[in-house]
């Protein structure tokens, strides 16, 4: 179902405007939620608050605005995806990466193994499950979990983000399709590590705990082209960004990407621990929470947010 709005004329520049769209995107999110479930194939995932809901919006001078629980910790599950991409084309670069995973959206579940099993030998692209294991059973071979937290931290400006254990012990037990792919892609002959060592790592990744504002950081820091805009440092090259960026734009919301590249048309990637980052170039990045998920995987709050942003404030990168 496509959804449009009346736009109504107000100074898109007043900061008082501006919050007051902010909240009610928070209230339209909270709406929304109730109409979705939390995951409860990860049994850890299911113990959240379907209730809970939660949207910050920082813009590259550091104005903030924050509505619900933005500061609760939740794991970050699929949007680790997007670090992992981005410390595959930092370390190893764009050609090596892409030789071992296509840029393609599959049309199907998060989960599928459908296309790599009849289409090609290799994962259609970095932002499913086949295709995030492939990357990082090419950074498993010279990073260990340590080493990609630090640069996690370093990529959503939070010091702050650890393991959450019960999540990765959670993961470790019931991750048998995940553990089916590692191997589905041995048997291949194309994956690039050790599955094992693979598949822990991303187990690691997936437990990330990260709140609405390392996800609103997350997205500030692809919006500015890879660059800290407090500090100055770069932590990605543009070129890079830019890949990511499209990435997240054709494939961050699984097979529901589509629509919401009509609908939102925000660069964004959802993990069914209820988070969603999205990311307006130039302008500001924007990080929701809301476990409650619809029957694609994602933030039934979160896409009702951003939706209402994206209308509103006319964050879609078309307008």
């Amino acid at each position: 179902m496509f959804f449009t709005y009346e736009q109504p004329e107000f100074d898109r520049k007043d900061p008082a405007e501006i919050r007051r769209v902010i909240g009610e995107a928070a209230q339209n999110g909270r709406e929304a939620a109730r109409e979705g479930r939390c995951a409860d194939y990860i049994p850890e995932l299911a113990k959240a608050n379907p209730e809970d809901f939660g949207v910050c919006v920082r813009d590259l001078s550091g104005e903030t605005v924050a509505f619900g629980e933005t500061e609760k910790r939740f794991s970050i599950q699929s949007i680790s995806k997007v670090i992992n991409l981005a410390a595959a084309l930092k370390f190893l670069g764009f050609q090596e990466t892409f030789s071992h995973v296509r840029m393609e959206p599959s049309g199907d579940p998060f989960n599928s193994i459908l296309k790599l099993d009849t289409v090609s030998e290799y994962p259609s692209n970095p932002m499913i499950n086949a295709g995030a294991i492939q990357v990082m059973s090419l950074l498993s071979n010279f990073m260990d979990f340590d080493e990609l937290l630090t640069f996690a931290r370093a990529f959503c400006m939070d010091d702050g983000i650890e393991l959450n254990e019960a999540v990765y012990r959670s993961e470790a037990e019931t991750g048998d399709r995940n553990r089916a792919i590692v191997y589905l892609l041995k048997s291949k002959g194309v994956l690039c590590g050790e599955p094992e060592k693979t598949l822990d790592l991303y187990f690691r990744m997936c437990s990330l705990n990260v709140n609405a504002g390392s996800l609103a950081n997350m997205g500030l820091l692809i919006a500015n082209g890879g660059q800290n805009p407090f500090t100055g440092k770069h932590v990605l090259h543009p070129g890079y960004v830019r890949t990511i960026r499209s990435l997240m734009y054709t494939c961050g919301l699984y097979d529901e990407s589509g629509e919401f590249g009509v609908t939102v048309g925000i660069p964004s990637k959802s993990g069914v621990g209820g988070g969603i980052v999205a990311s307006v170039p130039a302008r500001c990045g924007i990080g929701t929470y809301g476990p409650a998920l619809n029957a694609k995987g994602n933030s039934a709050g979160g896409i009702a947010a951003l939706r209402h942003l994206s209308h509103l404030l006319k964050l879609n990168i078309f307008d």
